[in-house]
Parts: structure tokens; sequence; C-alpha cells
């Protein structure tokens, strides 16, 4: 249709009309007074019913000349005239949808000359299809049989496009115009759910909801669902939707908002098809905040179904949660949550603490235990490292008793097997039940990788360390995680091309230095490779782990009175606990002195301490190369059950 037949157009919806050549909306044939820059919002939007108007096309088109921030806030305005003109709300849309960062759609039933564009995502009454006759029906007696025939065949169209409408208008509306009625989407992206109270000191809730809905879809296998880490980096950026999609490599997006008011919570969430910004469903929730754990569970299963159609009975149970819980709880809970991601000593602290109060207000809630021993695992100021692994131990079989499906738990107790007990086939066990549970869940992976690093596992490593990176691919954290895969595997050119990439996100990433440093130490680039490590040190401080690197490269390179200088001091910060024999032991090994490298080794093995496993484990850490061929230190790697 081209943009003239359009202009001779005449729009009817619900009880308005938009006489375009006029310039008038009517509302039972009375005019209104709408004019201007709302009037042609929602001519385009009704030129277009069902479709994605952007804020880019109406810039285009009506705001040609102003600046960014003018067509802002006069967009804002146009729109807001355009909903009180039509008795409409941004909160429960009857006709102009917003979709946040992106534009506008018309969600209404429309007619228009010629034809009707329905454009509504719910299945309609069928007998709404029904269509009256324009003339009184004569006696079937004076019909002729042609007519009767005639009248049978329309009737039984009639019936049959009824019983489709009955079974999904959606479906019917896709085979008619060619396009599939389930999308083939096989990834997914939770968008940072808006938050609608009106109360900033309200956002952790949303994220936190956003959080459970993302844990909720993720467990379903046939989906890869991008991880909470990358999708809230779009938290209020007003980033395009087309880039969103492209620096995600998703399928499909789900976006919505949450508001909580009193003793309610309502959500609504809206699924996209991200390959041609289609609208493909959408729908409100309201619920008792006792209820919201089984109300985010029919969102999860409703968005499931839109993309698989019936879910397995495995499926089912998998995203099957108590249909309870202590709103306290719950709310201390996300709290901890929304700490917890900080990631920081003082923000793990404030999590330990509100997690504590979740399981002190509802002692049978899993996945606080869950989080807590998540938390114990980072670190909390105050315990030592000993009583943090204990504490985490505890929590995290707890979480698993109280309910043995969750995930996170089993991660931190394959972790703990990992790296405290040095139990590796428990923990291989345990990271395996993790990933059967939750495949897209990415420390997962990430720890996964770890322990087959540590292991001797390249490949196997490889696979892990990539399906980390996919789930969450703008976190620092993967990014880098490759690169540590590549520099432990011995591929120092795609160690560093990695490093580079993660260095491009997080500039001040001291560990993305460090292992770019490492890789440039082990094509023989001393200068670059020490440049990169003081510069981690600059960054993170007198970390031993660090100190001991550079080091050890300083040794290696030849300027070993500045390597002895820098063991004076860590021999000097180790009689105050601040350097552990594991770091100390790398810089004799550059030095060429082994048996004060083994010694210092032994040392680390009568104290347990993880290093000799995690984060690559003593057979995979470069600074050791020089003492493979050692029979102590071979006969060391099977005392602790590493590979030869």
């Amino acid at each position: 249709m081209t943009q003239s037949d359009k202009a001779l157009r005449t729009y009817s919806f619900g009880v308005f009309e938009l006489d375009p050549r006029a310039g008038e909306l009517r509302k039972h044939g009375m005019k209104l007074k709408l004019q201007g820059q709302p009037l042609e919002i929602l001519r385009m939007l009704l030129e277009r019913p069902g479709e994605v108007v952007t804020r880019e096309d109406l810039q285009k088109r009506l705001w040609t000349s102003d600046t960014f921030v003018d067509f802002d806030h006069s967009l804002n305005a146009a729109i807001k005239r355009l909903r009180d003109t039509l008795d409409d709300s941004a909160e429960t849309p009857r006709y102009v949808e917003t979709l946040a960062r992106r534009g506008y759609r018309f969600i209404a039933p429309v007619e228009g000359t010629g034809r009707t564009v329905a454009v509504d995502l719910q299945p309609r009454d069928a007998a709404a299809t029904a269509i009256a006759p324009q003339q009184p029906m004569t006696a079937p007696l004076l019909w002729r049989k042609a007519e009767l025939r005639t009248f049978y065949a329309t009737a039984g169209l009639l019936g049959l496009m009824s019983i489709l409408i009955a079974f999904g208008v959606r479906v019917w509306r896709g085979r008619l115009s060619g396009t599939p009625a389930s999308p083939h989407i096989t990834s997914l992206a939770v968008l940072p759910l808006a938050n609608l109270s009106g109360d900033p000191e309200q956002e952790y809730f949303a994220d936190g909801m956003t959080d459970e809905l993302t844990t909720d879809l993720a467990q379903i296998s046939a989906l890869r669902v991008i991880s909470r880490t990358s999708a809230m980096q779009y938290k209020k950026t007003g980033k395009p939707f087309a880039e969103i999609v492209r620096d995600l490599n998703v399928d499909g997006i789900v976006e919505g908002s949450v508001e909580r008011a009193g003793g309610r919570v309502r959500i609504r969430a809206q699924l996209i098809d991200a390959s041609n910004d289609r609208h493909l469903w959408a729908q409100s929730y309201e619920r008792d905040l006792r209820d919201v754990l089984s109300m985010q569970d029919e969102v999860a299963r409703t968005i499931a179904r839109e993309i698989h159609g019936n879910l397995t009975q495995q499926q089912e149970a998998r995203l099957a949660k108590p249909s309870l819980v202590d709103p306290a709880a719950h709310d201390a809970y996300l709290l901890g949550r929304f700490h917890l991601e900080k990631w920081s000593a003082d923000s793990a602290k404030q999590a330990e603490k509100y997690f504590l109060q979740a399981i002190a207000k509802d002692p049978k809630y899993a996945p606080a235990y869950a989080s807590l021993a998540e938390t114990y695992l980072y670190g909390v100021p105050g315990f030592r490292p000993e009583e943090l692994f204990a504490r985490a131990r505890d929590a995290a079989r707890e979480a698993i008793e109280l309910n043995e499906n969750l995930g996170e738990a089993h991660v931190s107790l394959g972790d703990l097997k990992f790296r405290t007990e040095w139990d590796f086939p428990g923990a291989e066990k345990e990271f395996k039940r993790a990933i059967e549970l939750n495949p897209n869940y990415a420390p997962a992976h990430h720890a996964y990788s770890h322990y087959l690093i540590a292991m001797g596992r390249f490949d196997e490593s490889l696979a892990q360390s990539n399906l980390f990176l996919e789930l969450d691919p703008l976190s620092s954290a993967a990014n880098l995680h490759l690169g540590d895969h590549f520099l432990v595997a011995r591929q120092y050119d795609l160690a560093i091309a990695q490093e580079l990439k993660t260095l491009h996100i997080d500039p001040n990433y001291a560990d993305a230095h460090i292992v770019l440093g490492s890789a440039y130490f082990g094509k023989a680039m001393f200068k670059e490779a020490i440049a990169e490590i003081q510069k981690a040190i600059d960054l993170a401080g007198n970390d031993d782990d660090y100190l001991a690197t550079l080091a050890h490269a300083l040794a290696i390179s030849g300027q070993k009175v500045e390597a002895r200088k820098m063991l004076s001091k860590l021999l000097q910060m180790a009689k105050q606990g601040d350097a552990s024999p594991y770091a100390i032991s790398g810089v004799y090994a550059g030095l060429g002195e082994r048996d004060e490298a083994i010694r210092r080794l032994e040392m680390s093995y009568k104290e347990h301490s993880s290093s000799l496993v995690w984060p690559v484990g003593l057979k995979q850490d470069n600074r050791f190369d020089r003492l493979h061929s050692d029979p102590r230190f071979q006969d060391l790697l099977r005392r602790v059950g590493l590979p030869p």
C-alpha cells in the first residue's frame, strides 16, 4: 500500500475513528481536540497496527529539525496527550503500548477501509467472528437449491474459521500470512524489569524479580538464557533494541515491568521475536506477595510454552517452586542478592546480613542458604578462610537438604570439594549435577572449567569456558576466564588476543593485566610482561600473588637483583600472614633455587592450601614449569591427587 493509499483510509478502533483526510479524531462521531504531533503519532501507529513504530521513525518523520533532547521531551509529552485523549494508560494499555528503549505499538483491533486488521494477541471468542446479514433472511423454502448449497458452504467455512480461532488466533494468522506460528527461539535474554513503583528504593525488588525470572527460564534446557550479569548492563541505558540483540546474540527478548504496592505485586511481561521485532505475547499478572514465587513460575512456564509449546514433565518439575513464601523472608533475600551482585567486601558483608535475616524469618527458605554459601565462598570480612569454607559448606548442604534441585547450591558444594577437600570425583559429580539442573547457570560452567584446567583436560575446559562466555558475553569475568584457559593451555597468542578484549570491556581489571602479562611472559616478551603485571599491582595494591608473579618474571628476564628485593618484601609480608608459601615458591622457582621452591610447596601441602589446585592447579601454573622434571614435584602432584 502506498503512502497516498494510507492517507485515504479511515481507521476505526473501539469507539474512536481517525479520518486522516480531515485530520480529525472522532469519538462516537463527535470530533475531539487532538492536533499536531499527537495526531500524527496516532496516524503512524494506525498505519502499522501490531508493529513497532520506533522512536527513530517518529523522530525522522515528525521532529527532523529538533535536537535529541528536545525530541525526547516532546515525544513524551505528545504520547501523554494522545493517551489522555484516548483515556489510555501506560501501565495497563488498551491502545498504545510502550516498548522501553524502542518505541510504541498499537495493540487494539483496527478497522480500515476495505479490510480489518486484528492485532490483539489473545484468542477472541469465536462467536465474535459471526457476520450479521445485511438484510433479513427470507424463509428457507423460498431459496433455490444453489443458494442453500452456498449458505451451507459459507456456514461450514465460518464454523471452521471459528474452530481455528478457538485453537489460537495467532496460529491461524501466522499460517495465512506465511509466517511461522511458533518462532524458532533457541536463545533468550530477560532485560531488566522496569520499576513502576515510583520509589527508587524499590530498585532492588525489580532487579530481584528480573533475576528470579531469568533463573526460572534458565532451567529450560532447550533454551540458552543470557546471564543476569550481561542483561543488567542494559538497565536504563536507552540502547537501541537492535544493538542489544546483536550484543547478546539472542533470538528472543523478554522485557516488562514490576510494581509493588502494599501487599500486592504486579508483573507485566512481553516476549519479542528478536529477528523481526515482532511482539509474540504479553500478559499482566497480579498476586499477593506471598504468592510471588508461584506467579514467577507461571510467567516462566507461559513464556516457555509460547516458544516450545507444551512443556515436558521434567521441565514442569524444574519450574515448580513452593506456592507460598514469607514476604519478609523473600524481601530480605532480594536485598541480599542486590548487595552480593556488587561483588565487593563491604557488599558481601551486607549480603550475609540479609541472607541470615531471610533464614531467620523462614528457616526452610532454601535459596537463602544457597546464596549464603555463595557469599561465604566469595569472602566476607572478619572471617579466616577456613571459617568461611566451613560456613559455606554448612549453608550449601542445608540448601540441598531443603531442595535437592538447587543448582546454585551444588556448584558451591562442588567448589568446596574441589578447592578445600581435594575430593576431585565428588567435585565433578556436583558440577555435573548443577549443570544438569540448570544448564544456563553461568557460574556452574565457570567453576567446572577451573576443575577441568587443574585436571589437564583442556578440550573439555575450552568447551565449558566458551559456554560461560556465551551465557555471559558482556561479563569481564567470562572474557577473562577464556583468556586464562588459553594461558594454561600454552596458547599464548590466543590468550593475548582474548585479554585485550577483556581490557576493552574493563581497562582497570587487574586480573586481566596479570593474565596478559603472563601470556607475554610465555612468549619471552619480558618488557611487555613486566609492564602489564606492574599495572595489575598498581590497580590492586600489594597482592602477594601479583608481587610474586612480578618477581618471577624479573628473575627469568635476568633482573635477579630486583627479583630478590621483591622476594625480601614477600618474606616480610609472610611474617604478618600476608603472603602464602605458594606465592613465594614461584619466586624461588624463577631464581632457580629448586630446593627452596619445593620446600615452600611442601608447606602449602601441609596447610592444605587451595592454591595447589585452584584457580589453575600446580601442574598448569607456568611459574613452576622448571620443576616438572623433579621427582619431588611429581610426588607432590600424586599426593594432592593431580594428574602427572
